[in-house]
């Protein structure tokens, strides 16, 4: 559920996203502020790149300021693919079997182990669980990791971006242990714990 909007801030970036497009006139009556306190507002979220603002000419006077919500702030707001995902998966293992579910996420570790397997190259032991931290952290997992000793990791993912698909279909997560084996080059990679299973983080100890 959307939290409450309070702020100045939020209400701002609700309204452009209703209207699509406003000016600092617009956003002062709509708000009730003077246009000192909208401009102020409007710096602070020009520069977290929240929104951006684009120039337009007048047949008379200067040109109107217009702003908008960039991609960024696009994000902020609810979405639900997850669910619309499960219930996609569901549809599939009706119509063709659990077999078919299975097929679609070895289609989608090979996909992501050649992804990763690219971008690993041919590093070290410990550069590899760095670039496996910070690919990890780009698609939404905030991932951790730390040295046990000389060949052995935990890594933590803090955050499921796919929970909602994973507690449904568990082989989500296996083939997420197998991805990492394959490209960090060692089978010694097993979960010690995971969110589908009710644990606060996914861990897993990884030794070379």
């Amino acid at each position: 559920m959307k939290k409450t909007k309070t702020t100045t801030k939020d209400k701002i970036l609700d309204l452009l996203k209703k209207e699509v497009t406003l000016t600092v006139n617009d956003l002062t009556e709509h708000l009730n502020i003077t246009h000192m306190a909208v401009r102020k507002h409007l710096h602070v979220l020009e520069k977290e790149h929240l929104i951006s603002s684009e120039e337009v000419k007048q047949p008379m006077g200067r040109p109107l300021q217009i702003y908008s919500l960039t991609e960024k702030a696009e994000k902020i707001f609810p979405k639900n693919y997850e669910g619309i995902t499960v219930n996609f998966l569901e549809d599939i293992r009706e119509l063709y079997g659990e077999e078919s579910i299975n097929y679609l996420f070895k289609k989608r570790e090979q996909r992501l182990t050649e992804e990763y397997l690219a971008r690993i190259g041919q590093k070290s032991n410990a550069e590899k669980i760095d670039e496996i931290v910070k690919t990890q952290n780009e698609k939404g997992y905030m991932a951790d990791v730390s040295q046990l000793d000389e060949n052995t990791y935990e890594l933590v993912e803090y955050n499921c971006p796919i929970l909602a698909v994973a507690q449904e279909f568990k082989i989500a997560c296996q083939c997420e242990t197998e991805l990492f084996q394959k490209v960090l080059g060692t089978e010694k990679v097993s979960r010690k714990s995971c969110k589908t299973d009710g644990a606060d983080h996914c861990k897993f100890l990884i030794k070379f």
